[in-house]
């Protein structure tokens, strides 16, 4: 498995300053978890430089090395990779946490992404509309979702040009046929930087945590020939059933079950033709803008404003 090989390349190359590591030792570690546990080999990755940041006693940002390569954000498709890049911030959004100082999208010519900073991280805000040079930005996936978060270790650097940024949205319509599990009222992680949805009270990245309540919907548009799966976030949510955050969990409290949310929302939205864009990351559709149509292509449709997923 030259991968492996490959990975262990990096893992050592990230320590090598900080503790006595080696390739073959890193890609033995690496290969009894792919081959004898049959751990995918990205969560073999993170599991392995987890080990050896308690060992170093070391926080991940603080892996972040200066000289890093500067990426397009439509072109960033690796986890966990260090990064310099030139963007706009393009819109700030309210966090959800008290551990998030600032949350919202950068853009460039490429299009967007989301970026997140930490209160921990003490670094200077980003101001909504300007453009800035950014230095040691480290990549997050999730469900093939690409993100940038801002670390301790990130430099910010405002500079003086405008950016066009890129459309990389896209636009469907159709019927929502089926909203699917995973919908309705449900618990994020908590812990810095994890917005997984908790399956059973467990994060796959953190294990048992106490959740964070949010609201989303996963539909299903069909167009009559196409399908297209979809992602509604919590004010894309709350726009269209009228049911906010607080009202759900009471309801959730009343009937001491969570998923009586979810079905008041299918029994109101099944069957409604929308026209929805958004950017297109994985199989998914990340609804931005919605409109509800009373028919296809309803000229008189009202425009739905949702800021994000």
């Amino acid at each position: 498995m030259t991968d492996l090989r490959t990975h262990a390349a990096e893992i050592t190359e990230q320590f090598s300053d900080h503790i006595d590591v080696t390739d073959d030792e890193v890609e033995e570690r690496l290969r009894t978890l792919v081959e004898e546990y049959r751990v995918p080999v990205e969560e073999a990755r993170r599991s392995v430089t987890n080990s050896y940041l308690d060992e170093a006693d070391l926080e991940r940002e603080e892996l972040g090395r200066g000289g890093n390569d500067e990426v397009r954000l439509a072109d960033i498709d690796q986890d966990e990779q260090w990064i310099d890049a030139t963007a706009k911030v393009v819109e700030l959004w309210e966090p959800r946490s008290d551990s998030i100082a600032q949350v919202g999208l950068l853009g460039d010519e490429s299009g967007r992404t989301k970026f997140v900073a930490f209160e921990t991280s003490e670094l200077p805000e980003l101001e909504e509309g300007a453009v800035y040079r950014l230095g040691n930005l480290v990549t997050d996936e999730y469900q093939g979702d690409f993100s940038v978060k801002l670390n301790r270790t990130t430099t910010i650097e405002a500079v003086d040009e405008e950016i066009e940024v890129g459309d990389d949205a896209v636009t469907v319509e159709g019927a929502l046929v089926d909203i699917q599990s995973g919908s309705g009222l449900i618990k994020r992680c908590p812990e810095e930087g994890c917005t997984r949805v908790l399956q059973n009270g467990r994060c796959s990245e953190h294990g048992d945590v106490d959740g964070e309540f949010d609201l989303r919907i996963k539909g299903v548009l069909d167009d009559g020939t196409t399908v297209h799966e979809t992602i509604f976030g919590r004010e894309t949510t709350e726009d269209l059933t009228g049911i906010g955050l607080e009202t759900a969990q009471q309801m959730a409290k009343d009937a001491l079950d969570t998923t009586v949310v979810v079905e008041e929302m299918r029994e109101d939205l099944l069957g409604t033709y929308y026209r929805i864009s958004g950017p297109e990351l994985g199989r998914y559709v990340l609804a931005d803008d919605v409109e509800r149509l009373t028919e296809p292509a309803d000229p008189e449709a009202v425009l739905i404003k949702a800021r994000s997923i």
